[in-house]
């Protein structure tokens, strides 16, 4: 993983270089998304192991284009094991992946150059290739049970510069 820089706690830094995750607004919480996708991969979990994988497979709500969740508002009543990240759920989850803004903010990182809230664009995220745009083989509905096994791929583990 390429390190990132330590955030600065200056009066004027950005919030995510000043806030620790409890303290950010609502606002800003949703803004630290980069809306690149990779959390809503379908992940297995290695019964003996407790190791997580990842496959290119989307969550049902999944837009593979935009790369956000068709319907965010009421993401957990249609699909009651989406996982809603808060600042606890941050700080547990072992697979957020290593470019999440949150896991960087919880870390005490900055943002990548490409994220949102530093580039000031949204596309930056798909040009960087971060996104799992043009990299879902689907979304859920369209595999078995038995196909998922397959579909475990290493790319949302990577990083900026990493080969994936």
């Amino acid at each position: 993983m390429t390190d990132r820089p330590r955030r600065g706690h200056t009066a004027d830094a950005p919030f995510w270089r000043s806030k620790t995750l409890e303290q950010l607004s609502p606002d800003e919480w949703e803004s630290l998304c980069d809306g690149c996708g990779r959390c809503c991969l379908i992940k297995l979990e290695d019964e003996d192991t407790g190791e997580v994988y990842h496959t290119d497979i989307g969550c049902t709500l999944l837009d593979g284009i935009g790369c956000r969740c068709r319907d965010y508002p009421r993401r957990q009543k249609r699909v009651p094991d989406c996982v809603r990240l808060t600042p606890e759920t941050v700080r547990a989850l072992p697979w957020l992946p290593p470019t999440c803004a949150y896991r960087l903010v919880r870390d005490g990182l900055d943002l990548y150059p490409w994220h949102p809230l530093v580039s000031g664009r949204k596309a930056s995220v798909h040009e960087a290739g971060i996104s799992v745009r043009g990299r879902l083989a689907g979304n859920e509905e369209e595999f078995s049970a038995d196909e998922l096994p397959d579909r475990i791929v290493d790319w949302p583990g990577a990083c900026p510069g990493e080969r994936s």
